[in-house]
């Protein structure tokens, strides 16, 4: 998993500098106000040679010292964008990217911890934290960064009234009640919360569980999408996709190996007989 998602994040630092390079409005969309470009292109040979090339190293040989380097180097980065945020009042876009990066270094550091089952099996408790989980995380996901993304790509514009808006309100609404469902099936039979930091105590193959197992995160991109659709915004979709390819080559296989330790043979069994993406109506995984 680590091998995948360090080969990845490299990819991705690289083709993002690409990007900078290659387009004048993907480039001013990472600025800082009263900050001059050429500050900007001298984080170049240390992202390069810091994080992307010491990410590639560390996709083939196994190594906590380059772990923690670049999880090093992303946070002297995100906090140098966080002051530059607060002094200039500007550059939401590029502080946010450095935040999420080191959110993912620090997951992928200290993943192995970050998976604990809730302490309390009692439903109305649960039903508490996991509606707290999914405003919280519905806001940062689909206001806050389709905002800023908007914002930054070329104005916030209201979306008009059309075919194409009600027909993204209308998969937004199906998929969010999605989550919803599968949310309530999580607190309901898993005797915990979606989130992986106080998850269930019980593996759960009811709800839409019975036909695919990751529901939530089929809700979670479907509803990014809707989102994209509704503003026909490119960046969203890109953000939307992205979001789902991390989720599946990282986030997938360090939550599924936790569930087989916990679960053993009946988990195992679950996931031979139901997809990870696509529905399968005529089975039964009970």
């Amino acid at each position: 998993m680590k091998e995948t998602a360090y080969l990845l994040q490299a990819t991705l630092i690289s083709a993002w500098w690409v990007g900078l390079f290659s387009s004048h409005t993907f480039f001013s969309a990472f600025q800082f106000d009263k900050i001059p470009p050429t500050a900007f292109w001298s984080f170049f040979v240390p992202d390069i040679v810091l994080i992307a090339s010491l990410s590639t190293i560390r996709a083939y040989k196994d190594s906590t010292s380059l772990e923690l380097i670049v999880l090093g180097a992303f946070s002297y980065a995100a906090l140098y964008c966080v002051n530059a945020t607060i002094l200039t009042g500007s550059g939401l876009l590029p502080t946010g990217l450095m935040l999420l990066g080191l959110a993912y270094n620090i997951f992928l550091c200290f993943n192995p911890s970050l998976f604990r089952a809730s302490s309390s099996k009692s439903i109305v408790i649960n039903t508490t934290k996991t509606l707290i989980q999914i405003l919280c995380i519905w806001f940062f996901a689909l206001v806050v960064i389709p905002f800023v993304l908007l914002e930054s790509f070329g104005g916030f514009v209201v979306p008009r009234a059309g075919g194409m808006l009600w027909s993204s309100v209308a998969l937004f609404v199906v998929f969010s009640m999605l989550g919803l469902c599968s949310s309530y099936f999580m607190v309901r039979d898993g005797c915990g919360t979606p989130l992986p930091l106080d998850q269930t105590n019980e593996l759960v193959v009811s709800g839409p569980y019975r036909f695919v197992r990751n529901p939530m995160a089929i809700a979670g991109i479907g509803q990014g999408l809707a989102v994209a659709a509704m503003f026909q915004s490119a960046p969203i979709f890109v953000y939307s996709l992205l979001g789902a390819v991390i989720w599946h080559l990282v986030v997938r296989p360090a939550e599924e190996r936790d569930m087989a330790e916990r679960f053993g043979e009946p988990y195992l069994s679950y996931r031979s007989r139901v997809a990870c993406w696509l529905p399968t109506f005529g089975r039964n995984a009970t």
